[in-house]
């Protein structure tokens, strides 16, 4: 019994949050649109947002060139820091723009996304690497969950150079990585020009 209450547990958030994704993504959109109508972004706190969309950029990027999705428990690369680099690149993204407009709406309703969308998920695919890669239990006390390491964490008795991995741009367009990078780019020219251009067509605050 005590087994299955998880697995229950699991499954009926998992279905919840397909289920709002798409909702809440297009609310999340309609919020992040309005807060930029009713006050121009500061230059100031869009170059600061930088700090952290660029290394999440970055992370996503080094991840997705090392990930070998339902093939093997990839401990490489990023994955010897943290073991949900691509979740945590998008964390960072996510927290740069809502600093970009300096607004704790965006940045509660991001945070109400991480943990209605990305808690259920990383649980399930830890279930499932834990049901199928005997050593995932060990890569488990090595690595953090999410907030990296230092120092990358090596399975044992492998050799340093070996266990260190390589990052394959092949995996990187397989898995179509660029997507984000292009994704950020609109965003900020939103920031930058979708306010100027709505000026000319209808009134906006100051």
């Amino acid at each position: 019994m005590t087994q299955t209450a998880p697995t229950d547990w699991i499954s009926r958030w998992q279905q919840i949050a397909r289920r709002v994704r798409v909702p809440l993504g297009f609310l999340i959109a309609a919020l992040y649109l309005f807060e930029l109508w009713r006050r121009a972004p500061r230059p100031s706190a869009v170059g600061l947002s930088l700090i952290l969309v660029l290394p999440g950029l970055w992370l996503r990027g080094y991840a997705a060139g090392y990930v070998k999705k339902n093939r093997e428990l990839t401990q490489t690369g990023p994955y010897a820091h943290t073991r949900n680099p691509l979740y945590l690149g998008s964390i960072l993204i996510a927290a740069g723009f809502a600093v970009a407009l300096l607004s704790w709406p965006v940045a509660a309703m991001l945070t109400a996304m991480f943990l209605i969308i990305y808690v259920p998920v990383i649980a399930s695919e830890e279930r499932f690497l834990r049901s199928n890669f005997t050593d995932f239990e060990a890569y488990c006390h090595r690595v953090p969950r999410l907030i990296p390491r230092i120092t990358p964490a090596h399975p044992p008795g492998a050799k340093t150079e070996v266990s260190a991995g390589k990052f394959s741009f092949a995996l990187y367009l397989r898995h179509r990585e660029y997507n984000a990078s292009i994704g950020t780019a609109s965003l900020y020219i939103c920031l930058l020009f979708l306010r100027p251009a709505l000026g000319l067509f209808v009134h906006v605050p100051h």
